[in-house]
């Protein structure tokens, strides 16, 4: 199961490129994508390796040598050796979403799951490798000195038990020697009850999951509101790292603070642009009191339109140059000067 977000296609091109013809496993890959349109990603990696790669498709088997990509606008979920698409709730606002796949795979092969993590931003698929190391699989990270954005695989390395960290050109060889091997017996520890409420979620099996009177027990309202639908986060662990409304919508404080600052952002343009026009208002109000011989209403919207004028550079200084050059705090590596 590997999962890439920006400057992914260039790590996953490397790390298909090594694989070889008698690949005894089957790969799934999920990428970020928008939801509209169909995605190339087939092809790309088609091109680069020398096993087939493919679209998913729902119900399809999974067969050793073959790489499967999980289409825009759904999750690529795992039962009974068989591929699943979900239309469930956005994970971090993504859909398909790393996470999903990786808890989904978890639950259903246990011990005979391999987790990767290439480059992209924030922190995703830090939870769902946790869950596959968690049931006894193996955890894989690319090293995040050479992903094009460190952020997941720096993540993962921060809160995750990984087993290997590596180039990407370098995984292929050896996810082949890997999936070779035996996985031992014995007992799988079982998915945590917010890990199975969150794959029921991904499966859109059971969306009201903060409503269930076992999950209430262990979760907690925060102060936050989900940026999907605007209800109540519920916190799933005591640092308050990861949420999910009652819909079954989830977000990680890294992805939920950027969508905030983004929401914000937002605001900040609507506001400027509403500032703008009401200067502009001022100013016509203005000229007609004054042709209509009304120099008292004339000086009032004066008065107005230069307030609105100064409001108006101090908000554009502020985006302009005030938010230029902030950092991703997810892209920063352990043990790398900021």
């Amino acid at each position: 199961m590997v999962g890439a977000s920006a400057g992914g296609v260039e790590a996953l091109r490397d790390l298909v490129a090594g694989l070889p013809e008698d690949f005894a496993g089957a790969m799934l890959v999920v990428l970020h994508l928008p939801p509209g349109g169909a995605s190339s990603l087939p092809a790309i990696l088609d091109r680069a390796c020398r096993l087939p790669a493919e679209s998913a498709r729902h119900g399809g088997k999974l067969r050793p040598g073959h790489i499967y990509t999980a289409p825009p606008d759904h999750h690529l979920l795992v039962d009974d050796g068989r591929m699943m698409l979900s239309r469930g709730p956005t994970e971090n606002g993504h859909r398909p979403a790393i996470d999903a796949t990786l808890r989904s795979a978890a639950q259903a092969r246990g011990a005979g799951v391999i987790g990767v993590i290439l480059s992209g931003s924030l922190d995703d698929g830090t939870s769902g490798l946790s869950v596959v190391k968690a049931r006894g699989g193996l955890a894989v990270v690319q090293d995040p000195k050479e992903a094009i954005y460190p952020g997941m695989p720096a993540s993962a390395l921060m809160r995750v038990d990984v087993d290997l960290v590596l180039p990407a050109a370098q995984m292929g060889a050896e996810l082949a020697r890997r999936v070779r091997e035996s996985v031992e017996g014995g007992d799988v520890p079982p998915l945590s009850l917010l890990d199975e409420v969150e794959a029921r979620a991904s499966r859109a099996e059971d969306l009201a999951v903060t409503s269930r009177p076992e999950v209430r027990d262990v979760t907690r309202p925060s102060e936050f509101a989900c940026p999907d639908c605007q209800g109540v986060l519920f916190a799933l662990d005591e640092n308050g790292t990861r949420f999910r409304c009652r819909v079954g919508h989830a977000w990680t404080a890294q992805a939920l603070f950027q969508q905030q600052s983004q929401e914000i952002e937002q605001a900040l343009w609507a506001a400027l642009r509403a500032l703008e026009e009401k200067r502009d208002l001022a100013r016509r109000m203005g000229r007609d009191a004054e042709e209509h011989g009304f120099p008292l209403v004339a000086n009032r919207y004066r008065r107005h339109s230069e307030e609105t004028t100064r409001a108006v550079e101090v908000l554009r200084e502020f985006l302009v140059e005030g938010l230029t050059g902030l950092e991703d705090p997810g892209d920063e590596v352990p043990g790398e000067p900021a």
